[in-house]
């Protein structure tokens, strides 16, 4: 008996060894964990429970069968992360290079099927150097396998991807279809094709850096969400960020206890306004003047900043927030900040997240650019998303709300349950100058006249009280009372029920 219990302690570690010590060495060399002291860092302490330890290759091709070592370049289990239960694999780079073979694949698909049965998260750390050339379309089938089941899984189970290494050709599409991307800075990098290969086709000279690391992919392309300094550091972010997020889309936004009171009062919000409507304000002080003790957790901070995604809590209940941001391009919606936010709505409506809407949007943003570049489509992306969600959803207009950006921002005409505005909202078609130099056009000569119309415009319009007259806001509250306000909403809209017609599936305009 003892024979056999040494062996099997022998067969675990020849397993946690990975490529050897060699390997080991030259992993932390580059600044990187290995794949196993990843999931350390990344789960409670004592909670992995690996499966699949022993598996190997099938490969008898190249040499391959004298080159087996246990686990197959990737580390797969469950553990918790304070407390709540996920699914890992981490993809050991000292192993062929993380390559991905049938086995390892295997092994991959094993844990997602395992992930949608139960309910829990799957986090993904990826760290490979694409498909096993040596097991040919075996591995390609294998990506195959791992990308249907990411298609099954989304909206079902979260889908986070940690990119800590390379990530090029066909792997990058599995954490594309994931529901959020964290890379390293100067250690990760994603893309189709590598630089040698760009500089074939196109004679363009650029590292995989430029080409496609952190930076690029976090504020460029939007493919990546955050961009963390180290290994440890995007560890510890992802552990945070879980615990925002529901274990899937059968289970309730989580709780946590909290002694910041539901109904604090701010004084200080009844003047972050400014006096003129042309001075920027920050919407990242009104969201931590409202949130839980201040914690917003942004997603995307680096691109599109025009506008704010993220999630938060209230009461001590997890919420998204989508929020105008007038320091960058006046809180305007263009392009890039519609695709933003529109995946955020779906991802908080798929897991029944309540959405937070802080409104201050002048409208679209006009240009050739953005008109060629299918600013309508895109625009609709976001005017989708919020129409389609059944979730609560509550609005905030703290002062500009202007043409179909009011319509897009969440708006009671778009099923939004309960929508308030400052006194300081300035709901309407556009601007008082743009206003009146369409209206009374023929008194454009006459100085005096059109100022004298503007401010009538100002007056009658520059306010919250004629869309309240109508029904299209609810309540004209005081800034300082936002966050009561806010949380007596998500308490009346807890049980909300709302169901679409019936149908196989929307079709979004992509």
């Amino acid at each position: 008996m003892l024979a056999t219990l040494q062996k099997l302690e022998d067969k675990r570690h020849q397993a946690s060894m990975g490529g050897g010590q060699a390997r080991i060495d030259s992993q932390h060399k580059k600044g990187r964990l290995t794949a196993r002291e990843r999931v350390a860092v990344l789960l409670d302490p004592g909670s992995f429970e690996e499966y699949d330890m022993y598996v190997e290759h099938n490969c008898v091709d190249f040499g391959m069968q004298d080159q087996v070592i246990p686990g197959d370049g990737v580390v797969t289990g469950s553990g918790t992360i304070n407390g709540r239960l996920v699914f890992v694999f981490s993809q050991d780079f000292t192993v062929f290079g993380g390559s991905l073979s049938e086995r390892h694949a295997q092994k991959i698909c094993k844990i997602m099927d395992m992930a949608m049965k139960v309910g829990a998260p799957v986090i993904g750390l990826n760290d490979s150097g694409g498909a096993r050339i040596q097991e040919g379309v075996a591995s390609l089938g294998g990506y195959a396998e791992v990308f249907q089941r990411n298609v099954l899984a989304s909206g079902v189970v979260p889908q986070i991807s940690v990119i800590m290494g390379p990530c090029a050709g066909g792997a990058v599409y599995s954490p594309a279809m994931t529901d959020f991307i964290f890379m390293v800075k100067d250690s990760s990098f994603m893309f189709v094709t590598g630089p040698d290969v760009v500089k074939t086709v196109t004679n363009e000279v650029v590292t995989q850096e430029e080409l496609g690391g952190a930076i690029t992919h976090s504020t460029r392309s939007s493919v990546a969400d955050l961009a963390l300094e180290n290994d440890i550091e995007a560890l510890v972010a992802v552990r945070d960020f879980v615990d925002f997020l529901p274990l899937s889309n059968r289970h309730d936004v989580p709780e946590r206890p909290t002694d910041d009171p539901w109904d604090r009062i701010d004084d200080s919000l009844d003047t972050l306004i400014p006096d003129s409507a042309n001075k920027p304000y920050d919407m990242k002080e009104l969201l931590r003047k409202v949130l839980d003790e201040g914690d917003f957790f942004e997603v995307q901070p680096t691109h599109a900043g025009n506008i704010l995604t993220g999630f938060g809590r209230i009461d001590g209940r997890t919420v998204g927030i989508v929020a105008n941001q007038p320091m960058v391009l006046a809180g305007v919606l263009d392009i890039n900040s519609s695709k933003k936010a529109a995946r955020f709505v779906r991802f908080c409506d798929a897991f029944d997240i309540p959405i937070l809407t802080f409104v201050d949007v002048p409208g679209f943003l006009p240009g050739v650019a953005q008109e060629h570049n299918g600013i309508i489509k895109h625009g609709a992306k976001l005017l989708f998303a919020y129409a389609e969600a059944t979730v609560p959803k509550i609005t905030v207009i703290t002062r500009k709300a202007y043409g179909g950006a009011y319509d897009v921002m969440s708006s009671k005409h778009l099923r939004g349950d309960l929508n308030y505005a400052w006194p300081t909202a300035e709901i309407a078609v556009m601007g008082a100058k743009g206003a009146v130099e369409i209206i009374f056009r023929k008194d454009i000569g006459d100085k005096d006249a059109i100022a004298a119309r503007t401010r009538e415009y100002e007056e009658r319009f520059a306010n919250p009280f004629v869309a309240a007259s109508k029904g299209f806001i609810d309540e004209v509250i005081m800034p300082h009372s936002t966050r009561r306000r806010i949380a007596l909403g998500l308490k009346k809209l807890k049980n909300k029920q709302l169901e679409n017609p019936w149908k196989k599936h929307d079709n979004i305009p992509l």
